[in-house]
């Protein structure tokens, strides 16, 4: 059974969620604050926290600052405000997801499927979507068995969208990712990367467009249904 922490203020809000999971077979730990929220996190064995942002004392995103600081358990951030700059904050300390409220129960459950899909998928060395084939092991991309030829960062960059899918990457975080936290490569550069590596497999026959997205005034994500 998945263990669940779910951290809000609002109380109404922490029993709609649980009343979403419990049925699909989620125990749930609920607190109302960060504080709280780190010292389950220290005692118990969680596997996803849903964490609201607009708390006192403190907010989400220093509250998912903390939990970085000694856990990789993955994140989703609850938030009302649709703002691109709260969302990038969020992925930049750490969030693997966010969703704005009010959300859907049947949106929520698919956020939660996803991230738990892609957290234990992360190490696989050999990814297959719709006949798009990316083989870390031998360093090469293929559709239908013809050969992409991409260079290292688009191979890398590949591999890191479809090892996380449905997960947005801001530019920023996409630099840190592929060249380091030390990188002084710019937001354009990335951008290049991601036309060059669209055009390739369009190229090749393979529907680019229906899978790497540009979320506006964010960054990028690999959408799977």
């Amino acid at each position: 059974m998945q263990r669940v922490l779910i951290v809000d203020d609002e109380e109404r809000m922490v029993e709609l969620i649980e009343l979403f999971l419990k049925p699909k077979g989620y125990m749930t730990y609920k607190v109302n604050s960060g504080l709280k929220a780190l010292d389950i996190l220290k005692k118990n064995k969680i596997d996803l926290v849903l964490l609201d942002v607009m708390m006192p004392e403190m907010d989400g995103w220093s509250t998912c600052k903390e939990i970085r600081a000694f856990s990789k358990v993955p994140i989703i951030m609850l938030t009302a405000r649709d703002q691109s700059n709260d969302i990038v904050k969020g992925l930049k300390l750490g969030a693997d997801d966010y969703i704005t409220k009010p959300f859907d129960e049947k949106v929520l459950l698919a956020r939660i499927e996803a991230v738990f899909r892609r957290f234990h998928q992360g190490d696989e060395n050999t990814l297959d979507v719709k006949g798009l084939r990316w083989d870390k092991d031998t360093h090469t991309v293929s559709y239908q068995g013809s050969t992409i030829t991409m260079t290292p960062i688009e191979f890398n960059l590949l591999g890191l969208f479809m090892k996380n899918p449905n997960r947005v990457f801001s530019r920023d975080h996409l630099i840190q990712m592929i060249w380091g936290f030390e990188s002084s490569t710019e937001g354009r550069t990335i951008d290049s990367h991601i036309r060059n590596l669209r055009e390739k497999c369009r190229q090749s026959g393979f529907q680019i467009e229906e899978h790497l997205k540009t979320v506006w005034g964010v960054g990028y994500k690999w959408k799977v249904e």
